[in-house]
């Protein structure tokens, strides 16, 4: 029988790299990922002020800003929301935010009012409190992901 023979003991590493690409561990991008999105999210809140469109945030009212001290900024009073802020990923998919029962207000906005009143009559919120986009993505975010994957991707490479 005629033929050709093929040495396949220097293809090992372009086996392994076909194995990688077959199989890719997805958490570890995922797990990069969400700590990037944790991370952006934590620069917004205590740098930037401002929501993923570039958009300024609302100031605080008069009569809210004189109950604030130096420490104070938007959305940080003593940190809690700032310190809140984490991702969780499961298989593939990554959830990021703050599980802060008042996250969702200071993200949304309220009426005053709008969750009843006190024990005394008075409105909850007292006022009104304008949403504060701290969670999405920005252009710049967007292209801080896609460079984060690029890298996992070139780990992938022999």
């Amino acid at each position: 029988m005629s033929g050709v023979v093929v040495d396949v003991r220097g293809l090992a590493p372009v086996q392994r790299f076909i194995n990688r690409l077959a199989n890719p561990d997805l958490r570890a991008l995922a797990d990069s990922l969400g700590a990037e999105l944790e991370s952006q999210t934590r620069r917004r809140i205590a740098e930037e002020k401002t929501a993923p469109d570039g958009s300024p945030w609302a100031p605080w009212s008069a009569v809210h800003a004189a109950t604030r001290h130096a420490g104070h900024s938007l959305l940080q009073g003593d940190g809690d929301l700032l310190d809140s802020v984490t991702y969780q990923v499961s298989g593939t998919q990554i959830r990021w935010g703050s599980p802060l029962v008042y996250a969702g207000v200071m993200r949304e906005g309220a009426s005053q009012g709008q969750f009843g009143t006190t024990r005394r009559g008075g409105p909850i919120p007292w006022g009104d409190i304008p949403g504060r986009e701290f969670l999405g993505l920005s252009a710049e975010n967007e292209d801080d992901l896609v460079g984060i994957t690029e890298d996992w991707l070139q780990e992938l490479m022999p």
